[in-house]
Parts: structure tokens; C-alpha cells; sequence
């Protein structure tokens, strides 16, 4: 056994502890995964696969039967978020990996860790067209941090444990396997080593002490400061480090959306999310900051609007892991590179004192109370989903992990939900994939303590996409709670028909949705239906109590729109309110 090979673990094996010998290399990539400390994958069966899975026959880890391949990178995706490990999805070669596409892309976007294995023919028919051959490894390229094509029994299984590592460490990401079916029907003896990353993969932990020093100095000097919690605070379980650096030096936190969590929004600091949707507040403060320590964020357009009119008289401090982030979209002032964590800890012991920001938090409270979040209900007319978003707030705990698929129900869900911790939201971002939800619920409940919740806020048209994975929840009895905000509409699309296409609303009327409710009773789950206010409260309760999975079909005022809205390419400070403002 050579110095990189395993030590055997008591875990498995004989009476001795001797783990049972590797004899394939479908039996090294299953080693692999033991050794990374993988309890779960998701995936779906198939040919080129079936290998891999006859190998999995006798592991004590649990594959999760999903209904499509793109629910299983879905539910993947979900996991990371939630457990911070990445997930693991499983598929054959051809269609199976082509339906890991979209997933696949949705973490690259969003900087998740998820490890994708995909079957492969032999290594003999590629190229040639072969029955279910796609060249895998390059359609993916482009949407992964790394992709490997496993050559030979011998290495796969190292191989297996280094994408599984590169997938976590420094920038997080998807990574993919591509395992060709001779490769992992072929005998080897050699044992996988522990997954890590090459010794030439040096990530950045702490950021060069001279721009921090000059860094710091600005900050203190600032007059309206303004720190910018991004997804990358949470991946660097910084959150904690960010929220203790704010309350000492009394500086308003503004979240982006895939940052929501990292910053609680019941503290008086916190002005919750900005961008597109977000709080106007948020997007005031911004506009008028002096000084903006953004924190793992790549200052994408939605959350920026048109760059020429974003902070115009912000110094930008820029503190990221992955070095091609800094000025790629939002020129900065000081290039913090390096571990949130870490950089953040740098950052607080660099600063001397503190910004006099007692008239900056002001005039933030002020905007505070000039534009809430706010909706007018008329109890004789159809539900407000804003109302049904906080009701489940209400009745749910702190810790409650909610997952949204993609439209107007995902921003209503995080302008009305109050959320407090990190890794409690968990969404599609910047690839916006509808159908997100509910097999993101599933890789949730998996992730999450068992006395944490899991909801789910869908639309209509989000649901219809994935709601076959109801199947797998009802199966595996798992306890999650799914709210399809049901206004027979893609309801964003029909919005933006509505601001800026002269109320053209073609393909975006669903008036022939099916009942969900009853749908949910098909799949094996527990249908509930809500129509009026009068429903809300005690329907609520009941798919809460439920012990398994229930859908809630929720009749929502078709006509409501989301605001706060800054359009396309828009200046932040100019958002609109109503749809006359647009």
C-alpha cells in the first residue's frame, strides 16, 4: 500500500476492521466517496452507470431514488447549500448527464459544491456515436470548476476524491466525473487515497497585509459605510465574523440575495437584500454609501443595476476568494483576496476605531420607515401571497430552511420572511432555474437537523416543471411542506409583459392548471387547498403537522406584482413602487 492509499477503517470489512478489498473501479469510486465522508447521493439509473450502482450495492451510504436526473442535481445543489458538503448526483451517459445540464449550471452560477458522476460508453465506442454517447466532459466544461474524463481503473478513484475536494475548497463549484463503462468494469487492487485537492491548488486564505492596512483606514474614515454580505460570506462561515464586526462598529449590513441568512434581519443593523427586488431601503443605502466592504460577492446585474449609476461615491472594498471577481463587473478600490473568514478577521483587527455612523444609521432608519415592505389586503378579494409568506413565518421556528423554485412567489418569499440564520435560504440565483423547489426541498430535509422545517415556496408554473419528485418525497416519507402560490400565470413573466411590452401578456397565462391539491393526493403526499383568508391560518397548521409531505394549493391574487422594482439595467436609487413608477 502506498503512502497516497486509504488506512483501513473499522467502519467496514472483516472482524479485523480490513475494509473489504477494492476489485473495480466502480467499487474505487464507491471507496472514494466512503473515504470523503459522503452519507447521501441522488441520482437516477441507467446503463452506463450500472456499474457505479452495482458497487453501491453493500455501502452504508443511502442513494436517494430520484424521479429525473434533474432533480437529482437539484436536490445535490440543495444539500451543499444546507450541510456546506457537496452533494452528490448521479447519471448514465447521454440524456441522464445531458439532464444534469441545468442543474449543473445553476451551481457553477452560484458557486455551489456539488459533484456530478456520469456514466460513459467504453472508452473504445467514444466517438463514435454510440448508442446514449454525449461528449459530457465537453458540454459541461464551460459550467464546471473542473471536469474529469476517468481513463483507468487504477486512478478513478483518486480521481473521484480530488473533484470531491475541489468542489469545497477555495471558490466552491460543481465538479463532474465522467466514468466510461470499461473503466469502472475493470479490475484494479489499488485503494482511492483521501479526497483532497492538487498540491498545485493554493487558494488564497489571507489577503496582503498592505491593502488591508490601507483598506481599514478608508473604512474608518468613511461617513456612510456600508458592508455588503454576499453568498460568500455564508460558504466561508463568516456570517458570525461579519455579524460581530458590524455591531461593533455600528455599521448598516445590506445582503444580496444568495447572501440571505448571513446577516439576521430582525437586528436594527440590518437593512435586509438590495437589487432588483430588494428593500428600498437597501438600495438607498447603497446609492448614497461613502464606503462599501462588499464580502463575497460578484456584483452581478441583478443586484447592481446598470454599474455607471451603482454607488457613485462609494470607495469599494472588495474581499473575495477567487481573484478574477475583483473589478470584473464593479471597479474596486482596495482587492481584498482571500477567505472571507480569515479576510474578515484581518479586516477587524486592521481597523482602528470606528466611523461616526450615528447620523448615517439615522437617516437608514429613516428610509426604513419611508419605504417599507408593505401590501394592502381587501379580505373580500383574493389572498395576498405577501400575507401567506409571513403566516408561515409566523408559525414556523427561526431555524427553518426554506427552498423556492424561480418567479414573483421567490422574491416574496425573501421579502417577507425574516430570516436570521445562514443556510436557512436556499434558491436558484443567477441561473434562475424554475423547478428548483421542491427537489431542492428534498435535498434539503436530508441536510437539515431533524427538528428544522422545510418549506417550500412555489409558483405554478415553477411547480408543474418538477413536481413529479413529490413521488420521491412520499416514498421516503419525508416531512416537507410545499406552498404553491398558484395565480395561473408565469407570474413574472406576465409582469414584465405588463411594464414594458404594453400589458402583451402572450405564453404566460396558465388558466388550465390542474388542482394541485388533488395532484398531491396522486403522488402519494397530503393535498391541502387555500381560497380564501379564512383558510389561511388553520391550513397552515395542518400541512405544518402533517408528518410527510403536503402540498398547499394557494389561490393568490392573480393581478399582484412585486415591488420594490428597479428595471433591467436600472439605477437602484430610482426604484419603483407601483407599475406607474416603471
Amino acid at each position: 500500500m502506498s503512502s497516497e492509499q486509504a488506512v483501513p477503517t473499522e467502519e467496514s470489512g472483516d472482524a479485523e476492521g480490513t475494509p473489504d478489498p477494492v476489485s473495480t473501479g466502480a467499487a474505487s469510486v464507491v471507496r472514494a466517496l466512503e473515504n470523503a465522508g459522503v452519507e447521501y447521493l441522488f441520482g437516477v439509473q441507467g446503463g452506463a452507470i450500472m456499474p457505479v450502482y452495482d458497487a453501491l450495492y453493500d455501502s452504508e451510504m443511502r442513494h436517494i431514488t430520484m424521479a429525473h436526473e434533474q432533480g437529482a442535481v437539484h436536490a445535490a445543489d440543495a444539500y451543499g447549500i444546507v450541510s456546506g458538503d457537496p452533494g452528490i448526483c448521479m447519471a448514465t451517459s447521454g440524456p441522464g448527464a445531458t439532464n444534469l445540464v441545468t442543474g449543473i449550471a445553476d451551481a457553477d452560477m452560484d458557486s455551489d459544491p456539488v459533484l456530478a458522476l456520469t456514466g460513459q460508453v467504453p472508452t473504445d465506442f467514444v466517438g463514435s456515436d454510440a448508442f446514449q454517447e454525449t461528449d459530457t466532459t465537453g458540454v459541461t466544461r464551460p459550467i464546471t470548476k473542473e471536469n474529469y474524463f476517468a481513463s483507468d481503473a487504477d486512478t478513478v478513484g483518486d480521481v473521484v476524491g480530488e473533484a470531491f475536494a475541489m468542489a469545497k475548497r477555495g471558490r466552491q463549484g460543481p465538479t463532474l466525473v465522467d466514468l466510461p463503462k470499461d473503466v469502472t468494469n475493470a479490475e484494479t487492487d489499488r485503494e482511492p487515497g483521501p479526497a483532497r485537492t492538487p498540491d498545485t491548488y493554493r487558494p488564497a486564505e489571507t489577503a496582503d497585509e498592505a491593502t488591508v492596512t490601507a483598506a481599514a483606514e478608508a473604512f474608518a474614515a468613511a461617513e456612510r459605510p456600508v458592508i455588503l454580505a454576499g453568498g460568500g460570506v455564508i460558504k466561508a462561515e463568516a456570517s458570525a465574523a461579519v455579524r460581530e464586526f458590524a455591531i461593533d462598529h455600528e455599521v448598516p449590513v445590506v445582503t444580496t440575495m444568495p447572501g440571505i441568512g448571513a446577516f439576521p434581519e430582525d437586528h436594527d443593523l440590518s437593512l435586509k437584500w438590495a437589487g432588483m427586488h430588494g428593500t428600498g431601503y437597501a438600495n438607498m443605502a447603497l446609492t448614497m454609501s461613502d464606503c462599501i466592504l462588499a464580502v463575497g460577492t460578484r456584483f452581478d446585474d441583478r443586484l447592481t443595476g446598470g454599474v455607471e449609476t451603482f454607488a457613485p461615491d462609494a470607495e469599494i472594498l472588495h474581499v473575495d476568494i477567487d481573484p478574477a471577481e475583483i473589478s470584473k463587473n464593479v471597479e474596486a478600490d482596495y482587492g481584498l483576496v482571500g477567505d472571507a473568514r480569515a479576510v474578515v478577521g484581518q479586516f477587524a483587527d486592521a481597523v482602528v476605531g470606528s466611523p461616526d455612523t450615528d447620523a448615517w444609521c439615522e437617516q437608514c432608519a429613516e428610509w426604513k420607515r419611508e419605504y417599507p415592505l408593505d401590501y394592502h389586503i381587501d379580505e373580500d378579494a383574493p389572498v395576498k401571497p405577501q400575507f401567506v409568506v409571513e403566516a408561515v413565518d409566523a408559525a414556523t421556528g427561526d431555524d427553518t430552511v426554506v427552498t423556492t423554485g424561480v418567479g414573483q412567489h421567490q422574491m416574496w418569499a425573501c421579502q417577507y420572511w425574516t430570516y436570521t440564520e445562514p443556510r436557512t435560504w436556499v434558491s436558484s440565483h443567477g441561473l434562475g432555474a424554475m423547478g428548483y423547489g421542491v427537489p431542492a426541498a428534498i435535498g434539503a430535509r436530508y441536510a437539515a437537523d431533524d427538528d428544522q422545517s422545510v418549506v417550500c415556496f412555489d409558483g405554478d408554473g415553477s411547480f408543474l416543471m418538477t413536481c413529479q419528485e413529490l413521488t420521491v418525497a412520499a416514498r421516503e416519507e419525508l416531512d416537507i411542506t410545499v406552498f404553491v402560490l398558484n395565480n395561473e400565470f408565469i407570474g413574472m413573466v406576465r409582469q414584465w409583459q405588463d411594464g414594458f411590452f404594453e400589458g402583451r401578456r402572450m405564453a404566460s397565462e396558465y388558466d388550465w392548471m390542474p388542482e394541485f391539491d388533488t395532484l398531491a393526493e396522486a403522488f402519494g403526499a397530503k393535498g391541502f387547498r387555500i381560497d380564501t383568508y379564512d383558510d389561511v391560518e388553520d391550513t397552515i397548521e395542518a400541512a405544518l403537522a402533517y408528518e410527510g409531505p403536503s402540498v398547499v394549493d394557494v389561490h393568490i391574487d392573480p393581478e399582484e406584482d412585486v415591488f420594490p422594482m428597479v428595471p433591467s439595467g436600472g439605477d437602484n436609487g430610482l426604484f419603483a413602487l407601483r407599475g406607474d413608477h416603471l
